[in-house]
């Protein structure tokens, strides 16, 4: 079989990278025959650190005077027509095409000609082809355009099978009136990613990863995205510094090559807050196994991307979140830690600190219950591989998704 990847991978966004390489590392241990090709937003890089052979998301750029002339006058249309061909001779070659895990059903620092079109595209262009969809472990939602909305429930009903990663984004699929009733929820596929090996040795005083995301805000163009983001970064200032001063050390952690810009300017407020910085550690993680290595050497995470949090769950360390939706509170609520969760744009350093001081007393305990948890994700995960080998991936797969309803009851939240 011939089977394509799509998704947001290769733009430097560690936790979509690694939810590609989870579904990679499945299907080469399962179905080593099966040719695969990434479709994707840089198909170099993805080439480089995976060795999949990797497809860009649009047609090569036209290079004639008259096409472009036409193209700017008409507003792109002859461009978006043009993609669209080329995204249906694509996958008219493949046998299947898996949208593995990432939050692709929102709208996060996009416009409607953004992700959303160019995924209902793709999924458009299977539908056409007879081409087998899964979306596998996806987020879903906030959606607040109307048309990205339009765009994302029709891509999603082109799928033949379809797992969400929590019960939020299943409800969310609801609330925007898509019919999902034999849609099921299976973990995060990060979750199936290796564990470093070497276990961290704890000596001297806690470290406390501080996440720090560059958040401007929802969307793209929001009026007070400087504010916003000042503001975040002061607070986490505050908090760092409060840390220091209590005898803690800090390791800094990110989750997107764009994140270093945050970094940097955190590390020149913090210079000018403490007479003395060693005790704060930051170094790059371009992958979610070079952040996991980093983790391993915490006691305690205060995240904000998602896959901070998922890998932070992963290693058994007891998380805070102060994330920017409810997929981080879905997660840790799933964890019974729900009471240590905050919003990033509101969220108060007071708090933050109690939250910390609580969890440091409690944390061999919350640790205990995290590994339990994760040990019934990786059961889960390995339920949905034997259900997509049996079906998306079957040499004559069934294009109903009935069968879900009598294979796999939905996972609790409790």
């Amino acid at each position: 079989m011939k089977v394509g990847l799509l998704g947001q991978f290769g733009s430097g966004n560690s936790g979509n990278d690694g939810s590609l390489e989870a579904v990679v590392q499945f299907l080469r241990r399962t179905r080593p025959e099966d040719e695969l090709v990434c479709i994707c937003s840089n198909p170099e890089v993805v080439e480089k650190n995976l060795d999949v052979q990797a497809i860009s998301i649009t047609a090569a750029e036209h290079q004639g005077r008259v096409f472009r002339f036409f193209d700017k006058i008409l507003f792109g249309v002859p461009r978006r027509l043009r993609n669209v061909m080329f995204s249906i001779t694509t996958t008219s070659e493949f046998n299947a095409i898996i949208v593995p895990g990432t939050g692709i059903l929102d709208d996060f620092q996009e416009n409607p000609f953004g992700w959303p079109y160019v995924l209902f595209r793709w999924c458009l262009a299977a539908f056409l082809g007879g081409t087998q969809l899964a979306f596998v472990s996806v987020g879903a939602g906030p959606v607040n355009r109307h048309l990205s909305r339009w765009f994302i429930k029709r891509a999603a009903g082109f799928a033949n099978y379809r797992s969400y990663r929590d019960q939020a984004s299943l409800r969310f699929m609801q609330s925007i009136g898509f019919e999902n009733r034999d849609d099921r929820i299976f973990p995060d596929v990060a979750f199936g990613l290796a564990a470093p090996k070497n276990e961290f040795q704890r000596e001297g005083s806690p470290v406390i990863g501080v996440g720090v995301m560059s958040y401007h805000g929802w969307s793209k163009n929001a009026a007070d995205r400087e504010t916003i983001h000042h503001t975040y970064i002061e607070k986490l200032r505050i908090f760092i510094v409060w840390l220091v001063q209590n005898g803690y050390r800090v390791r800094i952690l990110t989750g997107d090559a764009q994140d270093w810009r945050a970094v940097e300017e955190l590390q020149k407020a913090l210079v000018a807050s403490l007479p003395d910085t060693s005790a704060i550690i930051a170094e790059q993680a371009t992958d979610l196994h070079l952040l996991m290595a980093q983790i391993q050497q915490t006691d305690i995470i205060v995240a904000t991307r998602f896959h901070n949090v998922v890998c932070a769950l992963k290693l058994g360390r007891p998380t805070i979140s102060i994330g920017y939706s409810s997929k981080n509170d879905q997660l840790l609520e799933d964890m019974a830690l729900g009471h240590f969760c905050q919003h990033i744009e509101t969220f108060e350093v007071e708090i933050l600190k109690r939250q910390l001081d609580a969890m440091m007393q409690e944390r061999e305990s919350i640790a205990k219950n995290i590994q339990r948890r994760v040990e019934i994700y990786s059961q889960r995960l390995a339920m949905q591989e034997s259900i997509l080998l049996q079906t998306v991936l079957a040499k004559k797969p069934s294009n109903e998704n009935a069968f879900l309803t009598e294979a796999v009851e939905p996972e609790s939240t409790s």
